[in-house]
C-alpha cells in the first residue's frame, strides 16, 4: 500500500474516505482547502471564509495555516482527538481538547486537494551548537571562560533562579556565568545581574559574566556600567563526545 494518497478537488465521499483512513491508519492529514474556522475555549473566535493549510497529526496536533506567518492562526497541541462530520454539503473537522476544554472546528467548504501520508520517523532532533552543549564544552574547559577558572555547577538554582553556570575563579571568587548561543541583548544582562545580586547578599564579592558570541551595543554598555563582564565564545559546531545533546530547537 502506497504511504501517500493525493485527491485532487475530492468529492465529499471520497474526502470521508481519506479522513476516516487517515485518521484510524494515524497518518499525517494535509488539506489545501477554502473553510470556516471556529473556536470555542479560553476565548471564542471565527475565522470566515478563505483558502488555508489544515494539518492534522498522527499526536493529535491539529493545525490551520493562512498563506502568510510563519505561526499558525488556529490550532490544538498534541493529545487532542480528532473527529469529523457531514454537515450537507461540506464536511466539518473537530478537535477536541478535554483539560482545559477547547473545540477547534473547521468547516470545509471547498477541498482543492487532500493527502494522507503513512510518515515514518523515530529519530530526535540532535540541535549540535545549542547552549546545552556551550555548557557542557565551557564545564569541561573551563579555562575557555579564564585562566584558573573552575567549574563548580552546571544549572544551579538559586532560588532567583537558575544559573547556566557556576563556578570561582583563581582569587577564590563566586563567578556566575550566563550563556547565550547568539547574541546577547539587554535582557541577557539584566538575567545575569540579577543572579549576582542575589548571591551577593551571602557571599560577598561575586562575579558575572556573560558569555555569547557576540552582544548588542546597548547590552555592551549596561554591563559595563553594572561592573559585569563578557566573553566572546561561539557554541561548538560539530557535536563532541561526551557534550550534551539538546533534543528541540525551543
Amino acid at each position: 500500500m502506497s504511504k501517500v494518497k493525493s485527491i485532487f478537488s475530492p468529492s465529499r465521499d471520497e474526502l470521508v474516505e481519506l479522513l476516516e483512513e487517515g485518521l484510524i491508519t494515524r497518518s499525517l492529514i494535509v488539506l489545501f482547502a477554502k473553510c470556516r474556522v471556529h473556536y470555542d475555549g479560553r476565548a471564542k473566535s471565527e475565522l470566515g471564509p478563505g483558502d488555508r493549510v489544515i494539518m492534522i497529526k498522527p499526536d493529535g496536533t491539529f493545525l490551520v495555516h493562512q498563506k502568510e506567518k510563519r505561526e499558525p492562526v488556529n490550532w490544538q497541541p498534541p493529545g487532542s482527538f480528532i473527529s469529523f462530520h457531514v454537515e450537507g454539503d461540506s464536511v466539518v473537522v473537530r478537535s477536541l481538547r478535554k483539560k482545559p476544554r477547547e473545540i477547534l472546528e473547521v468547516e470545509l467548504e471547498d477541498v482543492y486537494m487532500a493527502s494522507s501520508f503513512r510518515a515514518e520517523d523515530y529519530e530526535a532532533l540532535t540541535l549540535t551548537g545549542s547552549e546545552a552543549e556551550m555548557l557542557e564544552m565551557l564545564f569541561n574547559n573551563p579555562e575557555m571562560v579564564e585562566p584558573g577558572f573552575k567549574a563548580l555547577f552546571k544549572e544551579k538554582d538559586i532560588g532567583r533562579g537558575i544559573v547556566d553556570l557556576l563556578g570561582r575563579d583563581s582569587e577564590g571568587n563566586l563567578v556566575v556565568v550566563e550563556l547565550k548561543r547568539r547574541k546577547a541583548d539587554l535582557h541577557a544582562v539584566s538575567q545575569l545581574k540579577r543572579y549576582v545580586e542575589a548571591l551577593k547578599k551571602e557571599n560577598g564579592n561575586v562575579r558575572g559574566i556573560l558569555v555569547a558570541p557576540s552582544i548588542t551595543e546597548g547590552a555592551k554598555k549596561l554591563l559595563e556600567k553594572e561592573g559585569l563582564e563578557f566573553r566572546a565564545i561561539k557554541p561548538p559546531k560539530r557535536e563532541k563526545k561526551g557534550w550534551g545533546r539538546q533534543t528541540t530547537l525551543f
